[in-house]
């Protein structure tokens, strides 16, 4: 890598580690705590009491009682019992045995002294560390300085989906809008941050943009056609319970199917510039037909797994369901008449047609940008 190189890397690195930071500190207007007497707190389980605990086959309903000592916050070294709610949930509840390290929340009195505690679910956050420090060290150790812009670029997306979309989307900004408007703005931060500024990242860019426009309308236009309503959306309904009845759960829906297959168009359509710069490169006399036709080869090479990988990411979140059906013998059509999995199959088919097409739509952009006989950039 040439000095110069390095520069520009260490200019992106600083460049994008400041928008983060920037984005860290912006408010999202969710700020206020629903617990106004409660605090959030480690804990040790000390001891514990199950015998108010109703066991029903594989469930538990009832409460299981947990003495416990607060290991962090204002609290810390009290010694206090805690109550475990059971709702007889798989999913969601929990049985605590002595030596867990839980959260909980602490409530107070209005004179600030602890009054109960709400044993909420163990305590994760330092063994996710630990995951994402090694996930790190993995990833910095195979690809060096690029792996580092990676990093940055992931924690880009995270805290623009986090801090722009979804509270712009709660305040009542369109849905749909929302979602094109960050993945665009994803795709203009993300291929620059991983190949650089340059005529490769231009053509990415503008393909990728491309397709998932594309995308949008298609997936307006399956949303409508299959008479699918945003309310498959996981935890959709808790939204309208929770004071935002205004929101277009629909509207939503499509823009999660080109927030789902945006990463995946943006992957190919890189691909595909940076083999066309290759080859131009090494090639200069290569002809706009034959460096037309090398893109095509690569991205034909890499449509059949990029809808591979999104058919079988969407397939391992309803794996479950499909089981479900199966056991229950339930006739292939009334399976794939079903919302649910209509919706799956919306999701992957919208998806895959900007798979598809953003090879040709980068093909053809990357033809007219990398001129004969000219380096690249």
């Amino acid at each position: 890598m040439t000095t110069i190189n390095r520069k520009k890397n260490i200019a992106f690195i600083v460049i994008f580690a400041i928008a983060s930071i920037i984005l860290v500190l912006v408010p999202t207007g969710f700020e206020r705590s629903i617990y106004v007497n409660a605090t959030g707190a480690r804990a040790e389980v000390l001891s514990t009491d199950d015998s108010t605990i109703i066991q029903t086959g594989l469930f538990r309903t009832g409460d299981q009682r947990c003495h416990v000592r607060v290991l962090s916050g204002v609290h810390k070294g009290l010694e206090m019992d805690g109550i475990n709610l059971l709702s007889g949930s798989l999913k969601d509840d929990k049985v605590f045995v002595p030596g867990d390290i839980a959260w909980v929340l602490i409530e107070r009195d209005a004179d600030d002294n602890p009054i109960f505690i709400n044993m909420i679910d163990y305590y994760r956050i330092d063994k996710e560390i630990i995951l994402i420090a090694l996930f790190i060290l993995v990833l910095v150790a195979f690809s060096g300085l690029r792996g580092l812009k990676m990093i940055l670029s992931f924690v880009f997306a995270f805290l623009a989906i986090w801090k722009l979309l979804i509270p712009s989307v709660l305040k009542g900004f369109n849905p749909l809008l929302m979602c094109t408007s960050v993945l665009i703005l994803l795709t203009l931060v993300t291929l620059p941050m991983v190949s650089g500024i340059n005529k490769r990242s231009l053509a990415a860019i503008l393909g990728s943009v491309s397709a998932m426009l594309i995308t949008v309308l298609v997936s307006v236009f399956m949303t409508w056609y299959l008479r699918i309503h945003g309310s498959v959306l996981e935890m959709s309904e808790s939204l309208l319970y929770s004071g935002f009845m205004d929101l277009d759960l629909t509207s939503l829906f499509s823009g999660v199917v080109c927030l789902s297959a945006g990463g995946a168009i943006m992957d190919l359509s890189i691909d595909v510039s940076a083999a066309m710069w290759e080859v131009r490169e090494h090639a200069p006399d290569t002809s706009a037909k034959e460096l037309f036709r090398s893109a095509m080869e690569v991205g034909k090479a890499g449509v059949g797994t990029q809808i591979t990988t999104l058919l079988l990411a969407y397939m391992g979140s309803y794996l479950t369901l499909m089981m479900v059906y199966m056991a229950q013998a339930t006739p292939v059509w009334n399976i794939f008449t079903s919302k649910s999995i209509a919706a799956e199959i919306l999701q992957t088919l919208a998806g895959s047609f900007g798979i598809v097409l953003v090879t040709p739509l980068t093909a053809l952009i990357g033809t007219m940008l990398f001129k004969r006989n000219k380096r690249i950039n």
